[in-house]
């Protein structure tokens, strides 16, 4: 369970890891046991996905609506979600209980959202291309188009700042963004060189995201603390194996 500090009493959150499944290697748990994989887009058998998502059903109040992710930075509200569909999406919001939110990852960052008074839930898939392009502010406002009040957030397993190495066309993606020098400061903060790699840097996406949480007036931003990278026995990772499973962040409604 997440470690969310004043997270509403009706409000529900999971995060998954590669433990507790049926899947075999690739996707299994990193111990030679069964993995949680949830992903039926990775190459694993639809029957082991299948198992593992009715795992994952047990412990929620409904089937989770699942997206077709596409590192974009559309935001579905799942009351407005016809059955069965799968939307390409990469950020969903409900003000409805029992509707569960879920977002996919293997590397990218999910960020799990609520207000205060948990009357509203999202959930956003960050990989940097839709973080560089507004997929959180997009979610913050359809949140707030929902009724919410103070927003509050949570980081999910992600890869950590000393893990993910990138070229400059990253670094300017939110520079681009910036929207001041106080921005741009921020961003650059982000960013540092790598030791003997001109051009290349270690990019913080836990960082980048509190940075653009705060600047859409989200100031209460928890976890961030883990790399899926670094934690093979832990966490799916699609920079570290390549051919790999999905983990789930989930936020829903009581």
């Amino acid at each position: 369970m997440p470690k969310w500090p004043g997270l509403p009493a009706n409000v529900g959150t999971l995060s998954t890891t590669r433990r507790g499944g049926v899947s075999p290697a690739p996707y299994d748990d990193g111990m030679g046991q069964g993995g949680l994989n949830l992903g039926t887009h990775v190459g694993d058998q639809p029957h082991n996905v299948a198992h593992n998502r009715a795992l994952l059903r047990g412990m929620l109040p409904s089937d989770p609506a699942w997206l077709t992710q596409v590192h974009g930075t559309a935001v579905v509200d799942l009351a407005a979600l016809p059955p069965q569909q799968v939307p390409e999406a990469d950020a969903s919001v409900t003000n409805v209980r029992g509707k569960v939110c879920v977002i996919m990852t293997a590397d990218c960052l999910p960020v799990l959202l609520c207000d205060v008074g948990g009357k509203t839930v999202g959930a956003a898939h960050c990989g940097w291309r839709g973080l560089a392009s507004g997929v959180l502010e997009n979610t913050v406002e359809s949140m707030r188009a929902l009724g919410a009040g103070e927003l509050m957030a949570w980081m999910g397993p992600a890869i950590g700042a000393y893990q993910f190495e990138v070229g400059p066309d990253v670094k300017q993606a939110f520079l681009n963004g910036a929207l001041d020098e106080s921005g741009v400061r921020h961003v650059t903060a982000a960013f540092s060189p790598v030791e003997g790699k001109p051009g290349k840097y270690l990019g913080d996406l836990y960082a980048l995201a509190r940075y653009l949480l705060h600047r859409a007036g989200v100031m209460q931003v928890h976890g961030g603390e883990y790399c899926t990278v670094s934690n093979s026995g832990r966490f799916y990772s699609y920079r570290r194996d390549g051919v790999t499973g999905r983990q789930a962040s989930l936020i829903w409604l009581k």
